[in-house]
């Protein structure tokens, strides 16, 4: 996610803190549980909450769509140009007669 300067970190840990404070009120029983399984999703669920955090602080230049799209985890879309010029590249080939 490259260099961060000293405003972005604050932000990711204020996000954090503010998203971890309301997960483990929520979620205090199963961080609390004597099964390591239920334990081991809740510790999940923070680690998810910690890296939306960076991705939201990290992408304040991005529409929410492109945000969402980073925190999915879904590939960056190819840029509007580059598909136009396949698109208009693609049918000028011209067919051999046998």
């Amino acid at each position: 996610m490259g260099k961060k300067n000293d405003t972005t970190i604050e932000n990711r840990v204020y996000l954090f803190e503010s998203l971890a404070s309301s997960y483990v009120s929520a979620a205090s029983e199963e961080l609390g549980s004597d099964d390591p399984a239920v334990r081991e999703r809740a510790r999940r669920a923070l680690a998810e909450l910690a890296y939306v955090s960076c991705v939201v602080s990290d992408t304040a230049h991005l529409s929410a769509g492109q945000v969402r799209d980073r925190v999915l985890g879904l590939p960056e879309p190819e840029a509007a140009p580059a598909r136009a010029a396949e698109a208009a590249t693609a049918g000028t080939g011209k067919k051999r007669g046998k």
